[in-house]
């Protein structure tokens, strides 16, 4: 799994984040537009893009996209 495309289709799940503030250490959980339905449309995007099963508790448990990323990859 390709750490760009992953931050790609990361910031793709967002509406009024510009794709540009997010990178492999942002903290995103610290974003304004994020939220339950946002947490939601990353489980999706992992299910989607990865065939990955992650949960709400385990994406509560990263800090970074980077965090986020290997948790995708460890499933």
């Amino acid at each position: 799994m390709n750490l760009d495309e992953f931050i790609k289709n990361f910031a793709d799940v967002f509406d009024d984040t510009d794709a540009s503030e997010i990178t492999a250490d942002t903290i995103f959980q610290d974003l304004d537009e994020w939220g339950s339905l946002i947490n939601m449309s990353v489980i999706a995007m992992a299910k989607t893009k990865y065939g990955k099963t992650i949960t709400g508790k385990e994406i509560r448990s990263c800090e970074t996209v980077a965090e986020l990323k290997a948790l995708v990859e460890s499933k």
